[in-house]
């Protein structure tokens, strides 16, 4: 992938327009010079080139005279700048349950994004690396995704929300002393990845303010995003197809590859490039969709059998089993 063939959510221009003002600069000429029609930041669905993001971001590190402004504008991140993954990550039973969203649905804020999570014996670390491919890659927005992310994992479980570690690509910059108060964690600085490390009980422990119905709701509103945005994603457009299909029962790829218009041999090829198949995300679905479900107690086992596609309340236990090594039953009582 090169800077010419990804793209990035308008709404990250949006946040860059606003700090810019809060250091007394006029964001127009900036866009302009990027060769950004500013005026489509009000259209939700904008989306501007890769290449042209890079040099905004630059552009306006050089206006406002601040290294530091991808920190300062990762604090102000909203989360309705990301659009349903952010409310979908407020709703969330978990912080690693928020986090796992943010790296699934990451393509929504970059078809370039590069972040996983890592899991140690008492930590698990968000790692957020330059996008795959593209070169002459600014410190900006990986500054602004760290204070970021971490600022929507504050409003998500409280503002005394700390990780234990933090890592940083770039050279420790002049504001060190303000990202000490602001991550309020240990700081490496020229490291070989961008790393928030959040303890492992802290990220498991349950939320008071998840809502799996409203999460549900805002994932699917991320994938209808990803389907009609990321053509270049045939995980999203199959997943999109499944969840559409399972009411009707076990979605097939035949029926998947025809709707798309596509040969299965195709579509499983072009899964298998995407480091996927269709078994997988049949599976990684029905599993995200049950414990979704299982959640809202209103809903009985017949009805979220129903909603999954299985035939029979056995078939869906013993898949419950497998995914989650209880039943349906024993996990509802011990959430």
């Amino acid at each position: 992938m090169t800077a010419d063939n990804y793209s990035m959510m308008g709404s990250v221009a949006s946040l860059i327009a606003q700090t810019l003002r809060t250091y007394g600069c006029d964001p127009e000429p900036i866009f302009k010079k990027a060769a950004l029609d500013m005026s489509q930041l009000s259209n939700p669905d904008t989306r501007y080139p890769g290449n042209r993001m890079q040099l905004l971001w630059k552009l306006a590190v050089a206006a406002s005279g601040d290294p530091c402004f991808g920190f300062v504008a990762g604090k102000q991140v909203q989360p309705v700048a990301l659009h349903g993954l952010g409310f979908s990550w407020l709703a969330s039973d978990t912080l690693r349950d928020a986090l796992n969203r943010l790296v699934r649905y990451s393509r929504m804020i970059s078809t370039a994004a590069n972040m996983h999570l890592q899991d140690s014996s008492d930590a698990l670390d968000l790692v957020i690396l330059p996008p795959s491919g593209v070169k002459d890659v600014s410190y900006a927005p990986q500054d602004a995704g760290m204070t970021g992310f971490l600022r929507m994992c504050r409003l998500t479980a409280g503002d005394e929300i700390d990780p234990v570690y933090v890592s940083l690509k770039r050279p420790r910059p002049d504001c060190d002393r303000d990202l000490q108060d602001y991550f309020r964690a240990p700081l490496e600085y020229d490291a070989s990845a961008n790393r928030l490390s959040f303890n492992k009980e802290l990220v498991d422990t349950p939320l008071a303010n998840a809502n799996p119905e409203l999460a549900r709701i805002n994932d699917k509103a991320v994938v209808d995003y990803l389907a009609r945005f990321d053509r270049n994603s045939l995980t999203m457009q199959v997943r999109k197809k499944i969840i559409e299909g399972l009411h009707d029962g076990t979605p097939h790829q035949e029926s998947i590859a025809h709707s798309l218009n596509v040969s299965l041999r195709s579509l499983q090829r072009k899964l298998s490039n995407e480091d996927t198949s269709f078994k997988t995300l049949l599976e990684t679905t029905r599993r995200e969709l049950a414990l979704h479900y299982i959640r809202e107690t209103h809903r009985s086992l017949g009805e979220i059998t129903y909603l999954l596609g299985f035939s029979e309340p056995s078939n869906f236990t013993r898949a419950f089993k497998r995914w989650t090594g209880v039943s349906p039953n024993e996990y509802r009582e011990n959430s």
